[in-house]
């Protein structure tokens, strides 16, 4: 963790226990305010060599510009794929999956999330991140498939669960994130007490008009009816293999687990071979 990281940590944490003194509630309103705000960096002012050819597309949303790309194949195999970034991330970062999907046949479509890369706004979380990309369904879909890396895989799911003809669709999660567990980690950093944490969940039923427990990634896919392949580190410390394992034993036939060892949270969505068999997996069966 950087140095400038460490110091904001320690200043919203003595700023939200000394709120917490005095009134709960109001640092359960702080506490969510900084849980949802991702002080992201921004997307370099230029582009990666792939985005120079790259149809740029935005609308919007809540009072926010939600801005895109599509990348259309010379050869189309009349399929879209939506590619979803994760927290405090850009879709510059998975240049080399527009690249190998394009060269597939399949119009590849990705956006940033609001206050992430070229978009606007300044809080997200996963309600938020489900309706954006619901609209990107409504606006540039059908997708045939989705693939979300970390907390976009967390939110694809959520939005695919409400995709209609989902058994012609498939799903791929790169390293998904729960929402009870950065919720955990996020209090054990605060070290803020249960008082706050109830006021807090409660806050968060209210807001989006469900329980804490809907925003599960593991919740979702065992709705699903779609193929859905998983790919996650056992030494993950971002999103950790321990949310993963009761998934394992439950033998879900709609899904492939593909467990990796040393590659972590970032470098699995980087490395060449997993990149080849998202690939393959959204290319097989289209003839």
């Amino acid at each position: 963790m950087k140095l400038a990281q460490r110091l904001l940590i320690g200043y919203y944490k003595t700023k939200l226990r000394t709120i917490a003194l005095v009134s709960p509630g109001k640092a359960a309103r702080e506490a969510f305010d900084i849980f949802c705000t991702p002080f992201s960096e921004k997307a370099p002012k230029k582009p990666p060599p792939a985005f120079h050819g790259s149809e740029k597309l935005s609308f919007e949303m809540d009072g926010a510009t939600i801005r895109g790309f599509r990348f259309n194949p010379s050869k189309p195999n009349g399929r879209k794929i939506l590619v979803v970034h994760g927290f405090r991330s850009y879709s510059y970062k998975f240049e080399a999956y527009f690249l190998a999907l394009r060269q597939e046949g399949f119009e590849v479509i990705a956006f940033d999330a609001p206050a992430h890369g070229l978009s606007s706004g300044k809080r997200i979380n996963a309600y938020i991140y489900k309706r954006v990309i619901e609209q990107i369904e409504k606006h540039y879909g059908p997708f045939y498939g989705v693939m979300g890396h970390s907390f976009g895989g967390l939110s694809a799911s959520l939005a695919f669960e409400g995709f209609t003809d989902r058994s012609n669709r498939k799903l791929v999660l790169i390293a998904p994130a729960e929402t009870e567990t950065a919720i955990d980690n996020f209090f054990t950093i605060t070290r803020l007490n249960e008082h706050v944490r109830r006021s807090f969940t409660n806050m968060v039923n209210k807001l989006s008009e469900y329980p804490i427990s809907y925003f599960s990634v593991g919740r979702a896919v065992k709705t699903l009816d779609s193929p859905v392949l998983w790919i996650h580190d056992k030494h993950d410390v971002i999103c950790p293999f321990a949310d993963v394992k009761p998934l394992l034993s439950l033998d879900l036939p709609h899904v492939t687990f593909h467990v990796t060892e040393g590659l972590g949270h970032n470098k699995i969505y980087r490395e060449e071979k997993i990149r080849r068999q998202i690939v393959q997996f959204f290319a097989d069966g289209i003839s």
